[in-house]
């Protein structure tokens, strides 16, 4: 009976997350954006032969840069693109006011969303650095345990800046144009256009304050064998939690 009591009790979570992973295999666009774009935007960048070159300037070639902030761009894509929307849409059309009237609370399937999304950008990721090996001999991460650390903390801020915009914005539209304005200053600050230390002293100081250029230092400085810099992990924990105090204090149900 205890074995049945406990089914019942974890069922209606377990529920929400099966049927909330057959949506998002659905969302067949979504996917594209998170699992094959990434990867997709790395194959054009390695097939330029410049950027398989030693550059002087940078200490690397332009490809080994690229792939971290590849990496980031998974988990901003996710973050910003993917889960406000379909979060704000639930609330909008009043799915979570009438699932707190049930057994399963609405926060069941904020977790499982997140859970996906994280999943997601967490799969694009591993998709990126094996690609990066196999076809361009991009070297995997010299220092293991402080590229999954920095790459931890930038998962948990990609989502908690992705519920902040789910909380602010009323509409699902709204959350969507909001998610697009903040989406290209991440790509900028996470070196999609110019490798963060290849830009100007000022811009680059002012960057590695932003989360995704904390990310892409530390990521960078993990993946050539060293512990990420003390400073970059701070700026990704503040972020962080900030982001996540922000989006519990503002989210509402309904």
């Amino acid at each position: 009976m205890s074995t049945i009591a406990a089914v019942r009790r974890t069922s209606p979570r377990t529920a929400v997350l099966r049927a909330e992973a057959r949506l998002f295999r659905r969302e067949a666009g979504t996917l594209f954006w998170m699992l094959g774009f990434p990867p997709l935007l790395l194959v054009i960048l390695g097939s330029i032969r410049s950027f398989r070159k030693f550059d002087a300037g940078l200490g690397m070639r332009v490809i080994d840069v690229y792939v971290p902030t590849l990496v980031l761009v998974a988990l901003i894509v996710t973050g910003l693109q993917a889960m406000p929307p379909v979060i704000t849409g639930y609330r909008e059309r009043g799915i979570l006011r009438r699932m707190s009237l049930t057994p399963v609370r609405p926060s069941a399937l904020l977790t499982a969303q997140m859970g996906l999304n994280g999943a997601a950008g967490v799969l694009s990721a591993l998709v990126c650095l094996t690609i990066g090996r196999l076809a361009f001999d991009v070297q995997l991460p010299k220092q293991a345990v402080g590229y999954a650390l920095a790459f931890l903390l930038t998962v948990t801020a990609a989502l908690a800046l992705g519920a902040l915009i789910s909380a602010l914005a009323p509409t699902a539209r709204l959350a969507t144009g909001i998610g697009m304005v903040v989406f290209f200053p991440c790509l900028f600050s996470a070196g999609l256009w110019a490798p963060v230390q290849s830009m100007p002293h000022t811009l680059r100081e002012i960057v590695v304050l932003l989360p995704f250029g904390a990310a892409s230092q530390a990521l960078e400085q993990a993946a050539a064998g060293h512990w990420p810099a003390w400073s970059h992990l701070g700026v990704l924990t503040a972020w962080a939690v900030v982001l996540t105090a922000a989006a519990a204090r503002w989210f509402r149900w309904e």
